[in-house]
């Protein structure tokens, strides 16, 4: 339901909140909080449903006040709860009783998230020009908090009058979960999230997704690279890091100096004409303490500079395709694995949105020791840089359209791969096929979280027997 202006058949709260200050026993944000007044008017419903641990999401937008986002509070700098305008990546937001908070107590994906107390608020100072389809957003309990609930609020003129929007979200769990919100708004619209109960509790908000109808329809779209969930609810660990990257998401291994797996999206609004790089690069988005490995680290190893996300899949624009060639999206990969089985598999995939699909991948590194040109070996680089005992892939295939995880059926078609990093392996990759099941008991991850269980529980038992070309 969507209304311009306040409509008297809307249940009117009539509802304004002040601030006043509240001491915090265990941070140093204790800031006099200035007066300040919101209120809500009128509310909207909107489907609303819950996901456990879906994990960060990223996109590759350029327009973002037409085209949806990802905000990740990264950008920003705000340490009192003082009612103020912060700037970040999206655009300006005001918090009021809030704050980034980057604190060990602070539940995050990266180093910072939104932190908000009493009944204060974040709110985008900025419009959604084109409307908002879905609206997803993270959110935990701070520290040892106790429960505290929350909803989401809309503003139709320019955040002079805001209105309630879907139902309200009780926040009980330490762990970061996924609340999405189907809006379908098509016109001018701005956001943002107001704590309603829980006192001095807090509550964390992360990653907040903005998803926009701007890709709908049977055309192909720029999706989420992590539409299916966070496989190892990657973080902050140095074994178990997420990194985000405008083409790819990942979860980086310090230990072993590659990526314990890659997601990306794929569809033919990804890819392109644009020639390979061929411009291998340290990630210095890596934390400087961790090893970032360089292209030299290869040299004369006897494995090849092995993608996980492909250069090919993101030949759309130069950007695109040089940061495929980040290190941490390269593993060392045995020439007849990378050049044959592995390569072909990526064709096949790319031959698929050709006609009219999008697929979603997961590609990722298991075990150590492989077989290159050299002959065996367990590591390169001097023990820097494990090489792994195998590659594998999962691919998830839909025809192209929006609302991806409630388009999964039980006859969703998945193909998942296991190949050996070996030389004088077949290059038909085919005779690699496995099944997703298999896949998280190699690796201990689950692929597929955000699909209802029933569903889920089905495509990942079956072994893909389907064409392959």
């Amino acid at each position: 339901m969507k209304l311009l202006k306040p409509n008297p058949s809307l249940w009117i709260l009539s509802f304004a909140f002040f601030f006043t200050s509240c001491n915090i026993d265990d941070d140093n944000y204790n800031a006099e909080i200035q007066n300040v007044s919101n209120t809500i008017i009128g509310e909207f419903k909107a489907g609303t449903f819950l996901y456990d641990n879906e994990g960060p999401h990223d996109y590759s937008f350029h327009l973002k006040t037409q085209e949806g986002f990802i905000e990740t509070y990264e950008s920003g700098s705000k340490s009192s709860y003082a009612g103020a305008s912060v700037s970040l990546s999206s655009g300006d937001w005001y918090l009021n009783d809030a704050l980034l908070g980057g604190l060990s107590n602070d539940r995050k994906y990266q180093s910072k998230s939104v932190r908000i107390r009493n009944t204060g608020y974040a709110i985008m100072s900025f419009n959604m020009d084109n409307g908002v389809e879905t609206i997803r957003i993270r959110h935990a309990k701070y520290g040892n908090d106790g429960n505290s609930t929350w909803r989401l609020i809309a503003s139709y003129d320019n955040g002079v009058s805001w209105y309630y929007v879907g139902s309200t979200i009780t926040t009980n769990s330490t762990t970061l979960n996924t609340v999405s919100f189907d809006v379908n708004e098509t016109s001018s619209v701005r956001y943002g999230i107001q704590k309603l109960s829980g006192g001095s509790n807090r509550i964390n908000i992360d990653n907040v997704e903005i998803i926009t109808d701007t890709n709908s329809g049977s055309s192909p779209g720029i999706d989420s690279n992590i539409t299916f969930g966070n496989p190892s609810d990657a973080g902050t660990s140095s074994t178990n890091y997420y990194l985000s990257k405008p083409d790819f998401s990942l979860s980086y291994n310090n230990n072993t100096g590659t990526a314990n797996w890659v997601s990306w999206h794929l569809s033919s609004a990804w890819t392109g004409d644009t020639p390979r790089c061929n411009c291998f690069k340290r990630d210095n988005d890596l934390p400087s303490s961790f090893f970032r490995a360089t292209s030299s680290d290869y040299t004369n190893s006897g494995f090849d500079r092995g993608h996980l996300c492909p250069s090919a899949d993101r030949n759309g624009t130069e950007d695109s395709n040089e940061n495929t060639y980040y290190m941490s999206n390269i593993a060392p990969q045995a020439p007849d694995n990378n050049r044959k089985s592995w390569a072909n598999f990526e064709s096949y995939l790319r031959s698929l949105t050709l006609d009219g699909n999008e697929v979603h991948i997961i590609a990722g590194v298991a075990g150590s020791g492989g077989i290159g040109g050299n002959g065996f070996a367990t590591t390169i680089d001097g023990g820097n840089i494990t090489v792994p005992d195998s590659f594998w892939k999962v691919a998830l295939i839909l025809p192209n359209g929006t609302n991806d995880i409630n388009r999964v059926t039980t006859s969703t078609r998945v193909i998942a791969i296991n190949i050996p990093n070996d030389q004088g392996i077949t290059s038909d990759w085919t005779q690699f096929r496995t099944s997703v099941d298999a896949i998280e008991s190699l690796t201990g991850y689950d692929l597929f979280e955000n699909i209802t269980n029933s569903i889920e529980s089905v495509i990942e038992s079956v072994v893909d027997n389907g064409p392959s070309s």
